[in-house]
């Protein structure tokens, strides 16, 4: 399919707003949709790009759009196609940026969406390939392509389904690789990645399935030196694309056992050590019966039913609909564990992991080590996650959970692309991080008094001078010299933080009270 083509679509309604010849003659390899204003990095040479121009504004400068095109430009981008929701039109300077760097450019009406273009390319591209001759040199031979079908509908590997795919290529080293860096297939004369060494190849690769998100794409990669007609390319895509349904539809069968597990985890509760049968407080039939469900649900989900068990909860922030899929792919990375995951409330998604042949103590290193591969499949959206203690019962596994969702809201609160394990909290900022907001305001409204009405002047100065005192560690001199005040008003300051407060800073109980309510104002 070439980009002249989407014009002689009249379902798409597209308006060509500039471009010649050559360029509408470029032959479409893909589609990316983006609203990142420096998309160069996720863009793959012959892609058309779909674009809302949120990135845009009125009032930005001329270089912002140059930017963005420039960047199509230089990742080899066959086309632009501009929707028109976001500002009622294609701006102007888009239009100049375009004729500059050489990059043909449809405006997209309002009422034909992103989807419905992809879809036409997709389907076109495929409904081409599958209208060649057996013979044609360009394509996969008409017996490869029975083959693969029988192997795709037999269950077979992904490394038998990529070798034979390219065994008319005499097998040239070849990978399917996820978002993360993770090696799903690679041929036998393919030397083992990294995931930073595959990472750093997706540029160059072949996306698989263009329905899939940041979080669940595959790649196709043969090295630069190895010569393959990109239709060729397409169809193998196109069958690992098949396979990774596959994938998603088994694990989807196992949704239901997730949520069960997940349901008795966070919302029936567990016996608390010591708790169980015959140990006083807790014991009983009720006890019995929720430990015996919690096991079941853990054999449904194939996971042991004794521990060590870790619990990992995530969110996506504000963009949380694709919180699952991102959990669900680094978790895939762990060799020596087994995990069962599901969504939640609010966004996030949460995983209980099992330790098989590895070591518990391996689980947080290893997600540490991943997050950031995590975070570089989106960079527009900020990736959070809490990680539990070790839990060495199934009846520890509701209070990992606890753990689990107190270290997220901790990570939250910190920002960035954070992933935060309950032993990190060892001091007592970290500790009140994973504290509701709610709470801590409450908390230091209660503890500061009247002080914690800030619009106050006299309060502000109040509250500089405590919180230098404690950070001075109560010492009066110190105190004054960094305020430059001399002694004897601190100590006045002072006396009325306490006559106001309720609390006499000569003890340390009280110094810590109001330590706290500062950290979580």
């Amino acid at each position: 399919m070439h980009v002249e083509d989407l014009l002689r679509l009249e379902s798409l309604d597209l308006t060509l707003l500039w471009g010649g010849p050559p360029l509408l003659a470029r032959e479409i390899s893909g589609v990316t949709a983006t609203d990142l204003e420096d998309p160069g990095r996720f863009l793959q040479r012959g892609e058309i790009v779909l674009s809302g121009l949120v990135w845009w504004s009125a009032a930005d400068e001329e270089g912002t759009a140059d930017r963005f095109v420039a960047a199509l430009r230089d990742a080899g981008a066959a086309a632009l196609l501009a929707g028109e929701e976001t500002h009622g039109t294609v701006p102007e300077v888009l239009v100049d940026a375009c004729r500059r760097h050489g990059i043909a450019l449809f405006s997209v009406p309002v009422h034909t969406s992103f989807r419905a273009i992809t879809d036409t390319v997709y389907l076109r591209q495929w409904g081409d390939l599958s209208r060649r001759p057996a013979a044609d040199p360009y394509a996969l031979p008409e017996n490869v392509r029975g083959e693969l079908s029988r192997l795709l509908a037999d269950g077979a590997d992904p490394d038998t389904l990529l070798a034979r795919a390219v065994d008319r290529l005499e097998t040239p080293p070849c990978y399917v690789l996820s978002a993360t860096g993770r090696t799903i297939a690679r041929t036998p004369g393919a030397p083992a990645l990294s995931a930073a060494e595959a990472v750093g190849r997706l540029k160059a690769a072949l996306r698989v399935d263009p329905d899939a998100s940041a979080y669940g794409q595959w790649f196709l990669h043969l090295p630069g030196t190895v010569e393959v007609p990109p239709r060729m390319l397409h169809e193998i895509a196109e069958v690992f694309a098949q396979y990774r349904q596959g994938v998603l539809r088994r694990e989807a069968a196992a949704c239901g056992a997730a949520a069960e597990l997940l349901g008795l985890l966070g919302l029936l509760g567990l016996d608390t050590p010591g708790s169980g049968p015959g140990s006083g407080s807790g014991s009983g039939s009720g006890s019995g019966s929720r430990s015996a469900a919690v096991a079941a649900a853990l054999r449904a989900c194939g996971l042991p039913e004794h521990g060590p068990y870790t619990v990992v909860e995530v969110s996506l922030g504000a963009a949380g609909s694709d919180a699952a899929e991102a959990l669900g792919e680094v978790l895939r990375h762990l060799t020596g564990h087994r995990s069962v995951m599901g969504s939640l409330a609010g966004g996030r998604a949460a995983a209980v992991i099992a330790t098989d042949s590895g070591s518990p103590e391996d689980v947080v290193p290893a997600l540490k080590e991943l997050w950031p591969t995590l975070h570089a499949c989106d960079e527009a959206v900020l990736p959070y996650g809490g990680i539990s203690t070790t839990a060495v019962t199934p009846a520890e596994l509701n209070g990992a959970l606890v753990q689990a969702r107190y270290a997220l809201t901790a990570a939250e609160r910190a920002g960035s692309a954070n992933l935060t394990a309950i032993d990190d909290l060892t001091t007592l900022n970290a500790l009140l991080a994973g504290v509701p907001t709610d709470v801590r305001t409450a908390f230091g409204i209660h503890a500061l008094g009247p002080l914690a009405d800030a619009t106050n002047p006299s309060h502000r100065m109040l509250l500089e001078t405590l919180d230098t005192f404690l950070t001075h560690n109560g010492s009066w001199a110190r105190t004054a010299e960094a305020l430059h005040l001399h002694v004897n008003t601190v100590h006045y300051r002072i006396q009325r933080v306490e006559l106001l407060t309720g609390r006499d800073l000569a003890r340390l109980d009280h110094k810590l009270d109001l330590k706290a309510a500062l950290l979580c104002r």
